[in-house]
């Protein structure tokens, strides 16, 4: 083919990338896996050109919070199924695997999907493969093999998931089990996935006074005892963390997601860091169907601006795993993964996991490109 010509010509009524500063119509270019053009002005000669009237293009979209795996966790979801057809081109897993069963996961699902996964690894040895409480047994948990494995993991492991809830503890006390988190991640020197208490036996001022810079709060709207917010506003300790530097993600889930509590949030200014879906099993088939452009569609109904929270599926959470300039971005010289997606005003409401719901619409995918390859 032509020295010029491009592999593929992908044409939108609206292109968006926070990395650029990009908002408006416009193209993105592809040759082999790689992005060679983006924004306005974009034409040319192309073996393959597609053109969306009424569509957002943004970058493959990042959940930095779900439960991709094929076999073994009691979690676990298909992540090319469930992920990548709905316009999630990159995943992480929160500790669906751990010591004991990273050589699988490693091979069977980062290696064997086509969508890009990396793992928070579990502090339990054997991840989410307990029948419940994955963090109850004292002889699962080890924070020397923890880390060791991260380590050998390489760019693979992002980080240390831990969850204090009764959910992963059991009868376990919730404090060992954050301190034991908190060693495998100084030893490994890599951040924690941390979902916090839910109860008023610990504080959230107690468990955020551990956490260190980088680490990442998943489940942050939630609407349970020891929540953001205290008498209608957000807690201090909360503003303090933040100014230290913790993170704070959404994780919506089946038990993780308030319009009361990210209306209050936003309002005040409090935004995610980033917007995830804690997407597992008891997931699929939903009706409608729980996905990443669902879960950031609510943000948007609960008053986030849409620029706000396409940067919190894309940018953001693609800086959090060390991968700037190769997702969540459009820019020249990235890897070619694409979202595009559409409005429907007509959609099923957007509902929380308190059965609140909000009017206004939903982004629905169209076309997932992974790597230059349209799926």
């Amino acid at each position: 083919m032509p020295d010029d010509e491009y592999d593929l010509l992908i044409r939108s009524d609206r292109v968006f990338c926070a990395e650029s500063g990009f908002d408006g119509p416009g193209a993105v270019a592809v040759r082999g896996d790689r992005i060679v053009a983006s924004g306005p002005n974009v034409t040319g000669p192309a073996r393959e050109t597609r053109s969306y009237a009424d569509a957002l293009l943004l970058p493959g979209l990042v959940d930095l919070h779900a439960h991709p795996d094929r076999d073994s966790s009691r979690y676990g979801v298909d992540p090319d199924l469930h992920f990548l057809t709905r316009g999630v081109t990159t995943v992480m897993s929160q500790g669906d695997a751990g010591a004991n069963n990273w050589s699988r996961y490693r091979d069977n699902v980062i290696h064997g999907s086509t969508t890009r996964v990396r793992l928070a690894i579990s502090l339990s040895a054997v991840g989410e493969t307990n029948a419940n409480h994955c963090l109850e047994r004292p002889e699962d948990l080890d924070a020397n093999a923890c880390a060791t494995t991260a380590l050998e993991g390489g760019d693979l492991i992002w980080g240390i998931a831990v969850n204090s809830s009764e959910a992963s503890c059991g009868n376990f006390d919730p404090r060992e089990v954050l301190a034991q988190g908190l060693e495998a991640a100084e030893q490994s020197k890599r951040p924690l996935l941390f979902g916090s208490r839910l109860a008023t036996d610990v504080s959230l001022a107690e468990q955020l006074s551990l956490l260190r810079q980088g680490d990442v709060l998943t489940y942050c709207y939630n609407a349970k005892d020891e929540s953001l917010i205290e008498n209608g506003k957000i807690r201090d300790c909360v503003r303090d963390a933040r100014d230290c530097g913790v993170l704070f993600d959404i994780g919506h889930g089946m038990n993780s997601f308030s319009f009361k509590t990210a209306e209050i949030a936003i309002a005040e200014g409090f935004l995610p860091d980033t917007i995830s879906t804690d997407q597992y099993r008891r997931h699929v088939d939903s009706d409608p169907q729980h996905d990443l452009p669902r879960t950031f569609s609510k943000l948007i109904a609960a008053g986030m601006t849409e620029s706000d929270a396409f940067t919190r599926v894309t940018k953001h959470p693609a800086e959090i795993l060390g991968l700037r300039g190769e997702v969540g971005t459009l820019t020249p010289g990235s890897c070619a993964d694409l979202s595009v997606l559409q409005w429907n005003n007509d959609a099923a409401p957007l509902v929380d996991v308190e059965g609140q719901t909000r009017p206004g619409g939903c982004y629905e995918p169209i076309t997932t490109i992974r790597a230059g390859r349209i799926i």
